[in-house]
């Protein structure tokens, strides 16, 4: 089997909470944006864009995140609200991926959005095989305008995900896969 199916094959995501650093360098960073970049993408659109999010900036967002949790949750306690501030404190590098899908005359929406999931995917794919491991998640946040607005997102864009970077504590197990005949029809 050849490094790139060895990588698919093995490929787990790490919890954010398990990620320590170093987190990858800005040169391989631009590196590693630049190869989640070369993504299937109709019409050459790129209906996406990067936000990197690092060092202290984690923080400032996170603080952004615990304080629109507290607003709507006045009974949480501090437990809670730190670990909403800490939700992108773990990882070293979190890289937020914009989908900036929208309607084209002659391109379909939905092949945007794809193609977004697919520059999430192949950033994934790329920092593990330089020897980082990630998490893709969403979580609460990244549907919540006043953290979007935080973050500077347009109101026509949307988080596609938060991929943290970092080096895992530990690799866990594999999780259950789903079994190829339950989701494979052959016509």
């Amino acid at each position: 089997m050849n490094a790139t199916l060895d990588l698919l094959r093995t490929r787990r995501s790490v919890p954010p909470m398990r990620l320590d650093g170093p987190g990858p360098a800005p040169a391989e960073l631009d590196a590693l944006l630049t190869l989640a970049s070369r993504v299937p993408d109709h019409g050459k659109l790129a209906p996406w864009r990067f936000l990197v999010i690092a060092g202290e900036a984690r923080v400032r967002i996170g603080t952004v995140i615990a304080d629109t949790y507290a607003a709507d949750h006045p009974e949480a306690d501090s437990g809670r609200l730190d670990l909403e501030r800490a939700r992108l404190a773990h990882a070293p590098v979190v890289v937020v991926v914009v989908s900036r899908a929208g309607p084209h005359v002659k391109i379909p929406e939905w092949e945007q959005v794809l193609s977004a999931g697919a520059v999430c995917m192949n950033l994934v794919v790329a920092a593990n095989a330089a020897g980082y491991a990630t998490s893709w998640l969403t979580e609460w946040y990244a549907y919540d305008r006043r953290v979007l607005d935080a973050l500077g997102l347009a109101p026509s864009e949307k988080l596609a995900g938060f991929i943290h970077i970092g080096h895992p504590q530990e690799v866990p197990g594999d999780r259950p896969r789903p079994v190829l005949s339950d989701i494979v029809t052959r016509i």
